[in-house]
């Protein structure tokens, strides 16, 4: 096939596939009657953004993210879900001249442009996606309907008369699937994976049950339902979660796994017993998305530095601080698979195992068991173990264990709960760690934040008023970028979030500071000159940039 030497061409002038493999691709294609876009995607030579840029210059189409159009749900809503995943078409806007404007994956799916010629008899323009976005545009729309019928089946059943209706074994397979507050829970899991949330807040209040999502930081609400069928669904959930379906008193833990377009997701579930009921929070957890590196994390070239000479360490301690949910355990986690060798014995405590990690041995703690953060590394010290990671140090007893097994040949990793990377050494100390025994141990601190992102489709850049630049520190003109809001962003003005760093590295003046027990001010100030670069002034430079915005890092100020 010509064009597939002339595609190939296209693939090798941008560098995507080298030219020592143009005729082996080329033949190939042909004798499978392939073209090459479709060849190198099944051999995984070039990523799908990679195929789309050169067929956006060969069919001369342009190439978008599908998040960016906005689609038409009424053009939409023409089509069964079904057409839309197998033909990866979606209808964007029809004109006032009756031209229809498509998103394609593939701009040689004839099938799907004569479907659409079918209900559109205009001209059909062509911009080209990812079949991805396509899909997870699709999914998401199947998971918000999915939702809202159960819940419509929910109040016209008012499902609360049977409990044990919801029990495999206790009914016929079809009435436990069909229950309106089994399909009711099994849309809310599902809708919240397209949105790109993180948890999923389910609250019982006097007449009614809240469903909100916390997306990139920030609790949504998304649906709202009687407070009558809460119990079948609190059921529901705790059997899922293998929780005590019978016990309402006291807060419980549990975990489910589902398997959700073929992606594998662990759900942490927690209950809290409230005035009108137990809350649940649920935790996202998708497994196959860990594959963080330091790049992608969003350190800088200075940071990693640091960074390097901190994981070069033999022994002592590495401590990541921050607030719940700044990404602690993700970084650690990503330390550990930078050093994870089959030479080394890695062993960790955590509560709970977030990611199982191959290669690395990873504790549970178990307090009805009496397996606490200290007792637990007690007994892995008698492991022989290289590297230790503890989930957290939460008291005077693990934070004493930890710092001995620091100094005693081993390299430990651990998260506290401080304001900045400095504070850490004051915190430790209030804990009863002897200063001398800090100063030996201590290799480096790291303390996380994450603020969001910018929406890249709506923000607006306008120039800084007096007041910015003097927050921001600036004498002469500058111009930032706001926050505006729109489809893409579900209104927010914000689309995602970055982490931002400070990294404190243990040097020997640092060191010394801290076994002469000097002031947090002083060792903070020495950590400056040791090339530290602050959370306000890391996040001050997204500011800069147009990452993020002013409100952000007035947030970072304050927390």
């Amino acid at each position: 096939m010509i064009f597939n030497r002339e595609l190939m061409q296209l693939f090798v002038q941008k560098r995507f596939v080298k030219k020592a493999y143009f005729e082996t691709i080329v033949s190939e294609a042909d004798s499978l009657g392939l073209s090459v876009t479709e060849h190198l995607l099944a051999k995984k030579m070039v990523t799908e953004m990679q195929a789309l840029t050169v067929l956006s210059l060969f069919y001369g189409l342009p190439c978008i993210d599908l998040e960016m159009l906005d689609p038409d749900r009424e053009l939409v809503d023409r089509f069964s879900f079904a057409f839309l995943k197998k033909y990866k078409v979606v209808p964007v806007r029809l004109g006032e001249d009756g031209t229809l404007l498509a998103a394609v994956s593939d701009p040689c799916n004839f099938y799907g442009r004569s479907a659409l010629a079918l209900n559109f008899p205009g001209k059909i323009e062509c911009i080209l996606v990812p079949a991805a976005q396509i899909d997870k545009y699709v999914e998401s729309l199947a998971a918000v309907k999915s939702t809202s019928t159960a819940l419509q089946d929910l109040a016209k059943e008012k499902d609360t008369k049977n409990v044990n209706a919801l029990m495999p074994g206790e009914a016929a397979e079809d009435e436990v699937i069909n229950a309106p507050s089994v399909r009711l829970v099994d849309s809310i899991i599902r809708e919240a994976i397209p949105f790109r949330a993180s948890d999923i807040h389910i609250e019982p209040y006097e007449k009614t049950v809240r469903v909100r999502y916390r997306i990139d930081g920030t609790l949504q609400q998304r649906a709202e339902f009687p407070i009558e069928s809460f119990p079948a669904v609190c059921a529901r959930l705790k059997i899922l979660a293998g929780i005590n379906i019978a016990e309402r008193r006291i807060p419980q833990d549990g975990r489910i796994t589902m398997n959700i377009n073929d992606t594998d997701y662990d759900f942490r579930v927690s209950t809290l017993p409230t005035v009108f009921g137990e809350k649940f929070v649920i935790r996202i957890l998708d497994r196959a998305a860990f594959a963080f590196t330091r790049e992608l994390l969003n350190f800088t070239p200075e940071e990693n530095v640091f960074v390097d000479r901190m994981l070069a360490q033999p022994h002592g301690i590495i401590l990541m601080t921050g607030p719940t949910g700044c990404g602690k355990s993700t970084t650690l986690y990503s330390f550990l698979e930078e050093i994870n060798q089959p030479g080394v014995n890695i062993v960790t405590v955590e509560d709970p195992v977030e990611y199982t990690m191959p290669g690395i041995n990873q504790t549970q703690v178990n307090i009805k068991a009496n397996l606490t953060f200290a007792s637990a590394l007690r007994s892995i010290l008698r492991q022989d173990p290289n590297v230790i990671m503890i989930g957290e140090i939460r008291d005077e007893e693990t934070a004493q264990i930890a710092i001995r097994a620091a100094i005693t040949g081993h390299l430990v990793f651990s998260t506290l709960h401080t304001n900045d990377a400095p504070g850490s050494v004051t915190r430790l100390t209030d804990m009863g760690v002897e200063p001398y025994l800090l100063g030996d141990a201590l290799v480096g601190v790291i303390s996380q934040r994450l603020v969001k992102r910018l929406c890249p489709a709506c923000r607006r850049r306008s120039k800084a008023t007096p007041r910015e630049m003097e927050i921001l520190k600036l004498t002469e003109p500058t111009h930032i970028y706001r926050p505006v809001g729109c489809p893409f962003c579900n209104n927010t003005g914000y689309r995602g979030r970055i982490a931002v760093h400070e990294v404190m590295y243990a040097g020997e003046e640092l060191r010394a500071a801290i076994n002469h027990r000097e002031s947090l001010e002083t060792i903070r100030t020495l950590a400056a000159q040791g090339g530290m670069t602050t959370l306000w002034e890391s996040c001050r430079d997204y500011v800069l940039k147009g990452i993020t915005s002013l409100p952000e890092l007035m947030q970072l100020a304050v927390d």
